[in-house]
């Protein structure tokens, strides 16, 4: 997914093509909680996340510089990723809205068979 950076383009309207694709945000939630964290470690607090689906989140995260990318050339290669200080300044934002999910919706084990995963709502 590639951002507008058109001149013309409403700032709002900028941020949110690049927050509002699938997983995005769940992923930053990850991370704002999780701290630097590993591919492998991620994939699996992602649930359900494939493979392919996480590496294009992460890219076009680390290309609009809200996470960066920490490569170290081991073997096996050791890949972290971890908000930068532009990601940071979601990390309130993020909160708000699990403020509001928790009073929406109360806990997860509460809502346990309502609750879809981000690509389930998709299709509906």
């Amino acid at each position: 997914m590639s951002v507008s950076k058109n001149l013309d383009a409403c700032p709002v309207s900028i941020l949110m093509s690049l927050l509002s694709g699938p997983w995005t945000m769940y992923i930053l939630w990850v991370l704002c909680n999780s701290g630097p964290t590993r591919f492998g470690a991620l994939k699996h607090l992602v649930e359900g996340i494939s493979t392919k689906v996480l590496t294009e989140r992460l890219r076009m995260l680390e290309a609009a510089e809200i996470i960066y990318r920490q490569y170290e050339p081991t073997v096996p290669p050791q890949v972290t990723y971890g908000l930068t200080k532009r990601g940071q300044e979601l990390i309130d934002v993020l909160h708000q809205l699990n403020a509001l999910a928790e009073r929406w919706y109360g806990s997860e084990q509460q809502f346990k068979g309502e609750l879809k995963k981000p690509m389930e709502n998709a299709s509906a």
